[in-house]
């Protein structure tokens, strides 16, 4: 291979693990918001587990004025939950659809998050390295040699 495939191998695998990595803090820091939204308007309710996922659960639950709500999007933190498990909640009053278990908050995204920067650049590093050196010896011009 070629000096110049080599350099833009290694700027794909750069930029692929530099994509992964903001958009894992992207996602910690959308959690986050989301969280200063709920506590913006703070309500609590207890809501009933309808489905129950380790990505997505979904919820039912009462809001004072009576009315039944049931997020699209399910719950926010979801993790550890079966189905018919009452819960209690929090939501945004403004708007129940953004709605989380009550004493979750962003930071149990945290370590997920995380393991992915780190895993991702695990795997990033070494191959980036070794094809740095593999760019190096292509470049290097082999020893001219007279008889």
């Amino acid at each position: 291979m070629s000096d110049v495939v080599l350099r833009r191998f290694r700027i794909g695998i750069l930029v692929v693990a530099i994509g992964i990595s903001v958009l894992a803090v992207i996602l910690v820091l959308g959690a986050w918001r989301n969280d200063r939204t709920i506590e913006s308007n703070l309500g609590t309710a207890t809501a009933e587990v309808l489905s129950a996922g380790s990505l997505r659960s979904a919820i039912s639950f009462v809001t004072p004025d009576g009315a039944n709500h049931n997020p699209e999007l399910g719950v926010l933190y979801p993790t550890n939950l079966t189905v018919g498990q009452r819960i209690e909640v929090e939501y945004y009053k403004t708007d129940p659809d953004l709605v989380r278990v009550a004493g979750r908050s962003a930071s149990v995204a945290l370590i997920p998050a995380g393991s992915v920067i780190v895993v991702t650049w695990l795997l990033a590093g070494p191959a980036v390295w070794y094809l740095r050196k593999r760019e190096a010896l292509v470049r290097t011009p082999e020893p001219v040699t007279s008889n």
